[in-house]
């Protein structure tokens, strides 16, 4: 399968794209970084693609179809974190994280509806289970992360007619070298790892979840 994976050059994205190769799939990387065509398992590296906008995804999109074929699954990485209280945080924060979060998805989603597998491909999404019940500091985040899983739901509804399956998985913390550094005095072994993650998005696009969409599926580890 032919399978499109935003954000690639990411921690995420970069497990993501070796376990699905491993998987046998044939994997598109996109990502608004250049230079990471030593991802493990990537079989084509698109760089310096701004999902802000639609037109480049769109070309992305295209390039990636002329050499791989049609797009039997999506899955939509590219996003970003910031913490800050309402208080004391910057209002422009809201919007930068509704448009790497909510808008990259909603972009590279519309851009792959006229290159996917008819009636049996899928798009995965990454929401955040931190978007259940927001916390302090994490305001601007998961309200970004909460229209993820909004748009999650009416995809999936919007798109049952075509067959194309929509789902997002809800990590919590993720072990990546960045958070490690963030948070030094926590307990890594309670976090969940890119591993994981990624062996639950290898099972949403695989045909055992065919009766699966629409689903939000939380994926935290020990936390």
């Amino acid at each position: 399968m032919h399978v499109v994976v935003t954000g690639a050059a990411g921690a995420l994205g970069r497990t993501a794209v070796a376990v699905l190769a491993k998987a046998g799939h044939d994997v598109t990387g996109i990502d608004i970084a250049d230079g990471f065509d030593d991802v493990d398992g990537l079989g084509r590296a698109l760089g310096g693609v701004d999902l802000g906008a639609l037109d480049p995804i769109r070309a992305a999109l295209e390039k990636a179809t002329a050499a791989a074929g049609p797009v039997g699954a999506l899955v939509n990485i590219a996003g970003g974190f910031v913490w800050e209280t309402v208080a004391d945080g910057d209002p422009a924060s809201w919007q930068q994280m509704f448009d790497i979060n909510v808008l990259a998805t909603l972009n590279a989603s519309r851009a792959a509806l006229g290159h996917f597998t008819p009636a049996s491909a899928s798009i995965v999404n990454v929401g955040a289970a931190a978007a259940l019940k927001a916390g302090a500091g994490m305001g601007a985040y998961t309200a970004a992360k909460s229209g993820v899983m909004r748009l999650t739901e009416a995809l999936a509804e919007e798109l049952k007619p075509r067959g194309i399956r929509v789902n997002a998985i809800l990590p919590s913390i993720i072990d990546t070298p960045a958070n490690r550094k963030d948070m030094p005095d926590a307990d890594y072994s309670e976090w969940v790892t890119a591993s994981e993650l990624a062996e639950v998005i290898a099972f949403l696009i695989s045909g055992k979840a065919s009766g699966v969409t629409g689903a939000l599926i939380p994926v935290t580890g020990r936390v």
